[in-house]
């Protein structure tokens, strides 16, 4: 009689095989492939139970609305973010790279919220209470209300937060706790989702909102399994670079708000400071015009921010002139040199060119293509631009000036600022627009705008 042959099946994913693997070769997860005469998750007997009255099916129409009140935190560009607040009872997923502030951040909130008479615990699997209590010397976030801790098991931090009874927690970070229920170590797959599924369960049990610091991959994704991101209420991503003080907090998933809201604060000495208006952080504070410069009006979610684009451009004998750029897109300028080559007939094949915005701010949008012509037309002729010039609008490959998305928006703030003279898809080409710029400049030279366009 033929041996009966034994299969392995995955308790995550349910991939069979036909022989025993240290690792799924569906979902790559290690030491899930067991004998598939063994109980799994996947293959575990369902028996059918009895549904109380409490918990039956109801019409949609019967179920009574309620409306979802938020509480502010006190800082006003995370409450934009989150949709006006944290949500009682949600559980909010904080994700960036490590330095970027977004523990100096949550102290904050914790602060705040302990200022308002609501008892916040903030539960540190990072750092020891007194490194925790330095920075909140530091960035003057003490209160009495407010209570830490400094645990990795999960179970411990669940009795904590029997013990204090807070209306706010706050675990810095997700990846560092372990479970005893979870296999494998802190930070694994199994271990994050253990411990991520049950502080949502207190949350929702408990109507307790819970914030969540989590770590980034390499490729600046939130580490972990994507179950994580699916779990949670609201995922926000902290960016910005270290080498720099302005930082941006988005909201990438939001059950309770807009997904299109985004926060500007600074890192200064004292900590982390919101940013209302952050206009002067991206234009230079130039008294006089200078060449190689021009504004634009960027769209960081629903806020328009004015940028400054400086270009350099420097005559060289090289056989391969250098294209440097710095916040801004290099393929995206490259092409834009070799329309003003082509459809404006500025010779650039000799010139390096050198492009930066001011404040580290990252342009990835198209509308700020026009800008980036301007300035480097106007360092090329050593002509400046007005300061009450603002452009914003994307160029084909024909030189036209293409219509952008917002524009009432980005028209509104720039006349707000007071950018009397605005350029967008109103002139239609490339050389229209280049001889506006250059007329409105304080120091006009229409003999050689006219020999040059």
């Amino acid at each position: 009689m033929a041996k009966a042959q034994l299969n392995y099946r995955c308790t995550e994913c349910g991939w069979t095989t036909a022989k025993w693997a240290g690792r799924c070769s569906e979902c790559q997860e290690w030491g899930t492939v067991v004998e598939a005469a063994a109980e799994t998750g996947i293959l575990r007997a369902l028996k059918p139970v009895q549904i109380s009255e409490a918990k039956a099916a109801r019409s949609i129409m019967a179920i009574p609305t309620s409306i979802v009140s938020h509480w502010p935190t006190g800082i006003a560009e995370f409450d934009r973010v989150l949709g006006g607040g944290i949500v009682p009872g949600a559980a909010v997923l904080l994700s960036g790279e490590p330095g970027v502030g977004k523990s100096t951040l949550l102290l904050e909130v914790a602060s705040k919220a302990a200022m308002r008479q609501s008892r916040v615990l903030y539960v540190s699997a990072e750092e020891s209470v007194n490194q925790v209590r330095l920075r909140a010397e530091r960035t003057n976030a003490l209160h009495q209300n407010l209570f830490l801790a400094s645990e990795t098991d999960l179970a411990t931090i669940v009795s904590q937060i029997d013990a204090v009874d807070p209306q706010l927690v706050i675990v810095d970070s997700v990846q560092t706790v372990s479970s005893s229920n979870g296999e494998g170590l802190a930070g694994g797959p199994s271990q994050v989702r253990e411990v991520a599924a049950t502080l949502i369960r207190v949350a929702k049990d408990r109507n307790l909102p819970v914030l969540l610091v989590g770590h980034v991959t390499k490729d600046g994704s939130i580490a972990g399994p994507r179950l994580l991101e699916h779990l949670v209420d609201v995922v926000c991503q902290f960016e910005g670079d270290r080498q720099t003080s302005l930082r941006f907090v988005r909201a990438l998933k939001n059950r309770f708000g807009p997904t299109d809201e985004v926060g500007c604060f600074e890192m200064t000495a004292d900590g982390i400071a919101e940013v209302a208006d952050p206009s002067g952080l991206f234009l230079s504070r130039a008294a006089t015009p200078v060449s190689g410069t021009c504004v634009t009006v960027a769209m960081e979610g629903k806020r328009p921010l004015p940028v400054e684009i400086q270009a350099l451009v420097v005559r060289t004998t090289a056989p391969n002139p250098r294209r440097v750029t710095n916040g801004v897109d290099s393929s995206r300028v490259a092409m834009l040199l070799a329309i003003l080559e082509r459809r404006a007939g500025i010779r650039m094949s000799d010139q390096d060119v050198y492009i930066s915005t001011v404040g580290g701010v990252r342009l990835t949008e198209p509308a700020a293509d026009l800008a980036i012509a301007i300035a480097v037309a106007s360092a090329m002729h050593d002509h400046p631009v007005a300061h009450t010039l603002a452009a914003f609008g994307e160029i084909s490959l024909a030189g036209e000036i293409r219509p952008v998305s917002h524009s009432k928006q980005r028209m509104a703030e720039a006349k707000r600022l007071g950018f009397t003279l605005r350029l967008d898809d109103e002139t239609v080409t490339i050389m229209q627009a280049l001889r506006r710029a250059f007329r409105s400049g304080a120091n006009q030279r229409d003999r050689e705008l006219d020999a040059a366009f």
